[in-house]
């Protein structure tokens, strides 16, 4: 090879933004050379490597813009503390046929059972299949869509939320909405009705969401759209916190209410 077709060769894959194998270019011919490699096998080996890099890059970039608090896998999760939790359940929505058919996930249940670690570790697999996700907790998903209406970019701020294929709604409950809160959570669930996928972790029972709507007729309305296509889990177990610290001897005290 000659200086001219070297120098041109490595233009082209910087031009081409081929940069791993612009990388690993010089030191894998030498090895291909002394090993006797053919050329399918050289392309084939420079290729894969360009793939693996741009696969990770995407992922890392995908796992940024979703934005999750924490990061928590499925092999992280302890089901036989969780024994209301069928795992074979869980295993089919890792598959993500779920988001394929644009169905939700609901996790009802009290705090600290496993309900948003199972939706992030949803959310990591889908990022991982190549989707695009997007983590958020109800009571900041309503300020901003209220936000993005005081400021005349309500329609952007929908389309915002309406374009991830997997949309992460947090503790859906803690904290009732108001009658504007409530009306702009109908309308984003109605837009991505039967078009892309919710999970929804709450700690609330569905004949409590017309409390958390403030609006039975408005919390029927919602529910209707989300269960067409579903699937709901229910744990009863109990608080993963709790028994952290009762390992650590610390008694927990529960005021009454």
């Amino acid at each position: 090879m000659n200086n001219f077709t070297y120098e041109r060769l490595h233009s082209n894959l910087q031009y081409l933004k081929l940069d791993t194998i612009e990388e690993i270019l010089d030191n894998y011919l030498e090895l291909a050379a002394r090993d006797s490699k053919t050329t399918m096998e050289v392309l084939d080996h420079l290729f894969e490597q360009e793939k693996k890099h741009k696969d990770a890059t995407a992922i890392e970039r995908r796992m940024k813009s979703a934005v999750f608090p924490v990061k928590k896998t499925l092999e992280e999760f302890d089901f036989d503390f969780q024994p209301s939790i069928e795992k074979s359940v869980i295993e089919d929505l890792a598959t993500l046929r779920f988001i394929h058919n644009a169905e939700n996930v609901v996790l009802l249940g009290p705090p600290g059972v496993g309900k948003s670690h199972l939706a992030i570790a949803l959310g990591i697999e889908a990022v991982k299949a190549g989707h695009s996700a997007y983590f958020i907790n109800a009571s900041s998903l309503i300020e901003r869509l209220k936000k993005a209406s005081r400021e005349g970019v309500f329609e952007k701020k929908m389309r915002d939320f309406t374009k991830y294929k997997l949309l992460i709604i947090d503790e859906m409950g803690y904290l009732p909405f108001d009658e504007e809160g409530a009306h702009y959570l109908f309308q984003l669930i109605s837009k991505r009705y039967e078009k892309s996928s919710i999970i929804f972790t709450s700690n609330k029972s569905y004949g409590e969401w017309g409390e958390i709507f403030q609006d039975h007729v408005i919390a029927a309305a919602v529910l209707d759209r989300i269960l067409h296509h579903s699937t709901t889990i229910n744990i009863k177990g109990e608080s993963y916190r709790l028994k952290e610290r009762k390992k650590q001897g610390i008694k927990t005290v529960i005021p009454y209410t």
